[in-house]
């Protein structure tokens, strides 16, 4: 389905990596690799440098792990150690709030994480307005939420890139407000991304999650980068009153919980020096290779970060 209504040319490529925080490196390490498929390609500590581009000194000298899904090198999936913060629930508060990963087979995938640290929290069940796309949310072992997502019909023509092994690469990051509008201008504005109409969606997961009624939809729409299949979904909340979502708790000097940073790749960092926290730098490791990064935040306080081209 191609319902796009604006042909722009996208400043950012695609989605780099994910980033979540974790209380136990080791376990969640094992979650992702032993029930996911995915390969440890680094294991160390994060530098005092990187910590403060990210605006969380008290991260410095933390366990992390980098990963990847199998039979692709282009992405990562980053695990931090952090301490868990009691009072956080994923689907409830602003910044990055899901990262959706592209499978296989969701049926089979849902069977394989019964009983194990990722707690199911919705489906898989066909999403409302594209039924041949079939989803399941889990929250992962650091409080992240993870759209589990296949197509179950004509993958050729999908609007959906294709699997690369059992469990593939993130696709899609869900990023949620309390002011839709602003958010979407921000995206757009600034990245050039392509837009899809906004939709007012039932989106059972989110009720569950902030003790809404059945019949409560939520603004949203899906904006597209420059690589097929990989999209920003961008959610408004509902705000004040008896409703319960909010901006996000955080242990001061720390990383957001959960969902915590996007990386994206762009093919130049200058047209966003001026947004960025601080100068540009350059990092070592998997999730950089020698390449030059910014730090931004989002309108709604996300973390993202600007990955250079080679």
């Amino acid at each position: 389905m191609n319902d796009w209504t604006s042909d722009t040319e996208p400043q950012l490529l695609r989605i780099s990596g994910t980033t979540a925080t974790v209380p136990d490196i080791a376990a969640a390490e094992s979650c992702y690799s032993e029930l996911l498929g995915y390969r440890v390609l680094e294991r160390g500590r994060i530098d005092q440098t990187l910590a403060q581009r990210w605006g969380a000194p008290a991260v410095a000298g933390a366990a992390f792990c980098t990963l990847h899904p199998e039979n692709e090198d282009d992405v990562f999936i980053r695990l931090i150690e952090a301490p868990a913060l009691p009072d956080y629930s994923p689907l409830t508060s602003f910044g990055w709030t899901a990262f959706e990963i592209i499978v296989d087979n969701v049926y089979e995938l849902a069977d394989r994480l019964e009983a194990s640290p990722f707690r199911h929290l919705a489906g898989p069940s066909p999403l409302q307005f594209m039924p041949s796309i079939v989803a399941m949310q889990v929250e992962g072992p650091g409080g992240e939420c993870l759209y589990f997502t296949m197509e179950s019909g004509d993958r050729k023509t999908s609007i959906l890139p294709g699997p690369s092994g059992f469990v593939g690469r993130p696709f899609i990051v869900v990023a949620a407000g309390s002011d839709f509008d602003p958010m979407l201008r921000w995206y757009v504005d600034h990245f050039s991304l392509r837009e899809r109409p906004v939709r007012k969606s039932k989106v059972g997961v989110l009720q569950h999650a902030q003790n809404l009624p059945a019949d409560h939809a939520f603004s949203l729409s899906a904006i597209g980068m420059a690589q097929h299949g990989n999209l920003i979904e961008l959610d408004e909340y509902p705000t004040g009153g008896d409703y319960i979502a909010g901006v996000r708790p955080r242990v001061e000097g720390y990383l957001p919980p959960g969902n915590a940073i996007v990386s994206f790749e762009v093919a130049s960092l200058s047209p966003f020096v001026d947004l960025a926290h601080g100068p540009e730098a350059i990092s070592a490791g998997a999730c950089y290779g020698g390449r030059r990064s910014l730090v931004l935040t989002g309108p709604a306080g996300e973390l993202i970060e600007l990955i250079e081209s080679r």
